[in-house]
C-alpha cells in the first residue's frame, strides 16, 4: 500500500503483514535483501552489481530496495548507482530530499566519502564476486 499526499508524491510504502506479523515480501525481494546483507560497513555496491549477482535488472533491484522493510538491518543505503553517485533512497531521487540526505549521512558515518557527488571506486564491492 502506497501513501501519497495531494501532489502525488510518495510519502511511505506500507507493507501488508503476514500471520506472524512480519512484512509480506516476494521471493525476489528476499533475494535482493539477502545479497545486500553481505555488503559490509565501509563498502558500497551498485544496483547493477546486485542485479548481476541475481541475474536481474538494476531497476528491479532499486524497486525492491525502495520497499525494504528491514532497514537498516538490511543495509539498502549501501547500494548506489553505477556512476558512483548516491542514487535514490526510500523512493526519493532528489539530492535535496531528506531521504537522500539521510542516506548520505549513513554512508559518511560508515566512512564512505563523496567528492563532487561521487564516491571513489575503491569503496565499491563487486557483490557478484562473493558467490
Amino acid at each position: 500500500m502506497v501513501s501519497k499526499h495531494s501532489k502525488g508524491k510518495v510519502l511511505s510504502v506500507k507493507r501488508p503483514l503476514g500471520r506472524d506479523n512480519t512484512p509480506v515480501t516476494t521471493a525476489f525481494e528476499r533475494s535482493v535483501y539477502s545479497v545486500c546483507s553481505h555488503i559490509p560497513e565501509g563498502k558500497v555496491s551498485t544496483y547493477g552489481l546486485v542485479a548481476k549477482a541475481l541475474g536481474s535488472s538494476a531497476r528491479a533491484v532499486g524497486q525492491a530496495l525502495k520497499r525494504n522493510p528491514y532497514a537498516p538491518i538490511v543495509p539498502c543505503h549501501r547500494v548506489i548507482t553505477s556512476s558512483l553517485t548516491i542514487g535514490g533512497f526510500h523512493g526519493a531521487c532528489s539530492h535535496s530530499s531528506p531521504e537522500i540526505q539521510r542516506k548520505k549521512e549513513l554512508l559518511e558515518k560508515e566512512g564512505i566519502t563523496f567528492t563532487e557527488g561521487k564516491t571513489d571506486s575503491k569503496n565499491v564491492l563487486d557483490i557478484a564476486s562473493l558467490k
